[in-house]
């Protein structure tokens, strides 16, 4: 009776270890569960098109973790509060649809590419997931726009990539705003359906600039050597054309709950610098904004992309929206 009893102890115990095991494979996460999305507006029908869209990196951890716990509430909140402060510029006319993600750690950008890669390719794992339950179940058809920041935006080019042969997703693509983050003109030659935004209204397109001082010649998002696309968010051209600040509809700086707490029209000019890529901000000072993580140097406004031109960036939102629908309807 006694070594029965043991038998069954030790099964409860392996069943226990099987389910904890589970718990953290990337393919049980359930995207079916609302509360693995900070974001699931999937009632909205009245509304135009869907954004789906990745959050940044918001994750500091600890030397021994180096991804997202699912399960954190203090990290689920600083997650939210990051989507919020980007959300105005999408939602106006659009169902919002972001998940949680098990995004890498702030840290693993201290690392080498090859080294984080492993860190990466589990956040996206969920990405992919999420964004897979969201076509089948939700999606039914509508206009579609990837919105991402930083890590969300590598995320995002992920994805535009895994996607690239897939008519359907294509077909109902208004655009990809992977705001943040580099990408090579090479890298797009390898999936020929994918185009990088040549003006204000393209769609089907890719949209990416990073923001730095005009003295940077290196950064963690366009490391030396390397050119990136980008577009001017003021003038939506991708030359090294300056835009000057009366383009600048307005610089909004926001909150965790998505309140603009300050903004300041014509804030700066911009252009891009034909060499690497980077979109050169001309007429503010990288004392009065810091790049704050220190992964960053002073110069670099990274944390920026957004803020800086949140309203031409909600402007172009809805431009390409209608220049989708107009499309549709000839």
């Amino acid at each position: 009776m006694k070594q029965k009893a043991k038998i069954t102890a030790v099964v409860l115990i392996l069943l226990m270890l099987f389910s904890l095991t589970a718990c953290i494979e990337p393919n049980n996460i359930s995207y079916s569960n609302t509360g693995n999305w900070a974001y699931f507006e999937n009632d909205q029908t009245q509304k135009s098109a869907d954004i789906f869209f990745i959050a940044p990196t918001v994750y500091g951890g600890d030397d021994t973790s180096f991804n997202m716990p699912m399960d954190d509430i203090t990290v689920r909140a600083n997650f939210l509060g990051a989507i919020n402060m980007e959300k105005g510029i999408y939602d106006d006319n659009a169902r919002f649809f972001a998940p949680y993600y098990r995004q890498a750690r702030l840290n693993v950008y201290k690392l080498s590419a090859k080294e984080r890669e492993q860190y990466l390719a589990l956040a996206y794992s969920d990405i992919k997931k999420a964004f897979s339950y969201y076509l089948k179940n939700c999606n039914e058809g509508r206009p579609i726009i990837l919105a991402g920041f930083s890590q969300g935006a590598d995320l995002c080019i992920r994805l535009m990539m895994d996607y690239a042969k897939d008519e359907n997703f294509q077909k109902n693509l208004v655009a990809c705003y992977a705001i943040g983050w580099s990408i090579t003109q090479g890298e797009l030659d390898k999936y020929p359906s994918l185009k990088f935004a040549a003006g204000e209204a393209d769609i089907g397109v890719i949209i990416s600039f990073n923001s730095e001082a005009e003295n940077i010649d290196e950064s963690l998002t366009i490391p030396k050597g390397m050119k990136t696309l980008a577009i001017n968010p003021l003038n939506w051209k991708t030359d090294g054309t300056i835009a000057e600040k009366r383009l600048n509809l307005g610089a909004c700086f926001t909150d965790y709950d998505g309140n603009i707490n300050k903004e300041i029209p014509q804030l700066t000019g911009a252009y891009i610098d034909d060499v690497r890529g980077a979109l050169k901000v001309t007429e503010v000072s990288a004392e009065e904004y810091p790049p704050v993580l220190d992964i960053f140097e002073e110069g670099i406004y990274h944390l920026y992309d957004y803020q800086f031109f949140y309203r031409n960036l909600e402007k172009n939102v809805q431009t390409r929206i209608e220049a989708f629908e107009k499309s549709k309807g000839e």
